[in-house]
């Protein structure tokens, strides 16, 4: 009878991790655990691609999570992972395993819907994007997954680098993926971490407001059934600390405050 689990030999060494989805490596040997219920790979995840150095997944318990398991995970929330408006928010991204195939499944949904109409496209994948938040410890995986969602969204588009569309993403993408630490909610200089909540209100134009996490996530319980604040509306609870006026694609990939 199968129980999920499967033991295959590798010459990795003597190590013993775990990746957080049932995978352990001990002594060579690699333990792959996974639900019945779940895409199983062809075979199991070489170590080499789930971590960059020991030293790393010593220090900072750094191991990212393989493909088809993001996958699987997504196809859990499909709808909303394919909505363009839901937010997502991974509060340890490293270099983007989970957030690039959730911008790659929101670009496709911007395409697919606006077909044939390239300007509500730019708009409503931007949108996509602007729905993307990370938090990360790690500088150089903040550049990495920064980058990396750039050129996702450029080359799902077909755009130049220099173009009004690509700036504005790097603009967005500088202000989502934060280098800071989700435990502490504080950024790595120790100021606050803050979210921009971005919105599209038509023709071209977006909206910014900015609230700090720690009240979110302190509103979040709050409003939560049961709560003696239960009662408050949204607008209550959720106060910006900062608003913008409305912008274009160009304001925002010119403008100083993303």
């Amino acid at each position: 009878m199968d129980d999920g689990v499967h033991e295959e030999p590798y010459n990795v060494g003597t190590l013993g991790i775990g990746d957080g989805i049932g995978r352990v490596l001990r002594n060579g040997t690699a333990i792959r655990l996974y639900s019945k219920n779940m895409n199983q790979p062809e075979k199991p995840t070489m170590v080499n691609d789930l971590i960059k150095s020991r030293d790393r997944v010593a220090d900072h318990g750094e191991v990212f999570t393989p493909d088809w398991v993001v996958e699987d995970m997504l196809n859990l929330v499909k709808d909303e992972s394919e909505r363009i408006d839901s937010r997502f928010l991974e509060p340890a991204c490293g270099a983007g395993n989970f957030l690039a195939p959730i911008l790659q499944r929101k670009l496709s949904s911007a395409t697919r819907k606006y077909q044939g109409r390239e300007f509500d496209i730019e708009c409503y994948s931007l949108l996509g994007l602007m729905c993307c938040y990370g938090i990360e410890l790690l500088e150089d995986n903040v550049i990495e997954c920064r980058s990396r969602l750039h050129s996702l969204f450029v080359s799902q588009l077909g755009l130049d680098s220099d173009s009004p569309t690509a700036l504005a993403a790097r603009a967005v993408l500088d202000t989502n993926i934060v280098h800071g630490d989700a435990l502490s909610m504080k950024l790595a200089n120790g100021q606050p971490i803050e979210f921009a909540e971005w919105g599209y209100v038509g023709k071209g134009r977006f909206q910014r407001r900015d609230f700090r996490f720690d009240v979110l996530v302190q509103a979040s319980d709050f409003s939560a059934e049961g709560s003696l604040f239960a009662e408050l509306g949204k607008q209550d609870v959720f106060v910006p600390i900062r608003s913008y006026p409305a912008m274009t694609i160009v304001e925002i990939g010119t403008s100083s405050v993303c």
